[in-house]
């Protein structure tokens, strides 16, 4: 199948609205670092509610977990024109595929569907959707048609970023040898753009979450690359930076 990155809608003015679609790597890093803020919201939710209640308050963990995601989720999306954190941090937001604002209902339902499709079933109808689907649509995205795309200011400031970075180097990118067997034709700017910035980043990560964050990104954008021969992800996404970099 050819991915398609972008799309262009009618509006009812005449004029054809192109929006950029987030790929499975930035969403992968958004979906991670708003995972850690939610396991923060969750902690303190449990510890605020078994103090109240003790021993009773165990019936209603369960509960109070999924309430507390689905709130994070819709709060931030209604009230920040689609982005949560994460998604923030990503550069990505969430609007209707009119490419109008996300509103409650559709977000209502977009984030009910993450609980069943998200941690549940380990991601898997969420990565088997994006990939199948033209809009990169994961089935809460199809049941309230909706869609994940790229910030425009977003796309502009990381370009503007790599381009300044790819001067600064000068010379040849220090891995590119050791990926130049390998087809990295597939692999969109926007998730190297996204390996740009976790590899810039890293440093700055608790172990954990840059371990998590690196394994992600593998899992994302290794089905597209063709002859990989290393297994680290860390080692792997340097080595895919630049051996695409190095490509133009």
């Amino acid at each position: 199948m050819q991915y398609e990155d972008r799309i262009t809608i009618p509006t009812p003015e005449g004029v054809a609205l192109e929006l950029t679609l987030a790929g499975m790597g930035s969403r992968a890093v958004a979906g991670a670092l708003d995972l850690v803020l939610k396991g923060i919201a969750i902690a303190v939710v449990l510890i605020v509610l078994l103090g109240l209640l003790g021993a009773r308050g165990a019936i209603v963990v369960a509960p109070a977990i999924a309430l507390t995601m689905l709130l994070y989720d819709v709060a931030f999306e209604t009230l920040r024109r689609g982005r949560t954190p994460g998604k923030s941090i990503a550069g990505l937001r969430v609007v209707r595929s009119s490419g109008r604002p996300v509103d409650l209902v559709a977000s209502m339902i977009r984030n009910v569907l993450r609980l069943v499709d998200g941690m549940p079933l380990s991601y898997v109808p969420t990565i088997v959707s994006i990939a199948v689907t033209n809009r990169n649509q994961r089935p809460g995205d199809l049941a309230a048609d909706t869609v994940v795309i790229r910030d425009r200011r977003e796309i502009d400031r990381e370009q503007a970023g790599f381009e300044a970075g790819s001067a600064a180097a000068g010379a040849a990118p220090v891995h590119a040898a050791a990926g130049a067997s390998w087809d990295v034709s597939a692999v969109p700017a926007e998730d190297l753009a996204t390996v740009r910035a976790f590899l810039e980043r890293r440093n700055g990560l608790a172990r954990d979450a840059r371990a998590r964050l690196a394994a992600q990104l593998d899992g994302a954008l290794r089905p597209r690359v063709g002859g990989a021969d290393v297994t680290d992800s860390e080692r792997f996404l340097e080595i895919l930076y630049d051996a695409k970099r190095a490509r133009g």
